[in-house]
């Protein structure tokens, strides 16, 4: 059975910045991408915004531009940095957007300061204190460092109907326990940033976010986007379709739809004085 062996699985769960050939996937389909995953809170926006002193954004993994644009449209100036050159040229092509192509531990600054250096659902790709101490050299001081992640649970019916695939067709994959975890998943993340931004020590204290929204999914809509999520970009072509058809009858035994609840959860420090 083609699936990651146990010990690679629990290595990329711990660490999964030593995954990269997962982080480096995602650009296989950047039109579905940007389609289908999940966008963030205008609130949580709306604070990154208003804690950070400037408009001057950097976007750190900034794949397709979902957040990026959402910051735009807050008033920000934003360029981005993207280690896969797919998902660069087209947020470049289709969305306007400045992107540079590099993986952000190696990603040079060349002189340049930032109000803020966000990044969504990309942190944990990389090495936590070699990402914050980069953020750190690319903020003026005052500047906002902002690593937030999308959790979501559906019901408790629909989980466990969702982990039941998972349990037969991908038994000793992350995605066979994720849904036992939910939003609480992404703490293990935000306590490894948060460990990162204080090894650095050029940051404040990092603070904990929590932003509590719901989305309504299609069944059409769900199995739209699973294919862009890190379990399943490297799939076989055969196991995805199974697993796409196990789940898409799962929607459709609990009528068609089912509500997703999401907690975004971000990790924030500011650069102080002494970096």
């Amino acid at each position: 059975m083609p699936t990651i062996p146990p010990e690679r699985a629990r290595l990329s769960e711990l660490e999964p910045h030593r995954a990269r050939q997962i982080a480096e996937s995602f650009g296989s389909d950047p039109e579905r991408y940007d389609r289908a995953r999940p966008r963030y809170p205008d609130a949580m926006v709306e604070r990154i915004v208003a804690e950070s002193p400037g408009p001057d954004f950097l976007d750190v993994g900034i794949g397709t531009g979902i957040a990026a644009r959402q910051f735009q449209a807050a008033g920000c100036r934003v360029l981005g940095v993207e280690v896969d050159a797919r998902m660069a040229e087209w947020a470049a092509r289709q969305r306007g957007l400045e992107v540079e192509v590099a993986a952000f531990e190696a990603w040079e600054p060349a002189g340049r300061a930032f109000d803020a250096v966000v990044s969504g659902q990309t942190w944990h790709w990389m090495a936590p204190v070699a990402g914050a101490a980069k953020a750190a050299e690319a903020l003026r001081p005052g500047g906002r460092l902002a690593v937030f992640w999308n959790g979501g649970q559906p019901s408790p019916e629909v989980a466990e109907a969702f982990s039941a695939v998972y349990r037969r067709v991908m038994p000793d994959s992350l995605a066979s326990r994720q849904w036992t975890t939910g939003s609480d998943g992404y703490s293990a993340l935000c306590t490894k940033a948060a460990d990162g931004i204080r090894e650095v020590g050029a940051l404040s204290e990092p603070e904990q976010w929590r932003f509590d929204w719901e989305r309504s999914y299609t069944r059409d809509e769900w199995l739209d986007q699973l294919p862009t999520t890190g379990g399943h970009t490297r799939l076989p072509p055969a196991k995805l379709e199974e697993v796409l058809a196990g789940i898409g009858a799962a929607i459709d035994a609990v009528g068609g739809s089912f509500t997703m609840h999401y907690a975004t959860v971000v990790v924030a420090a500011a650069r102080t004085d002494a970096a």
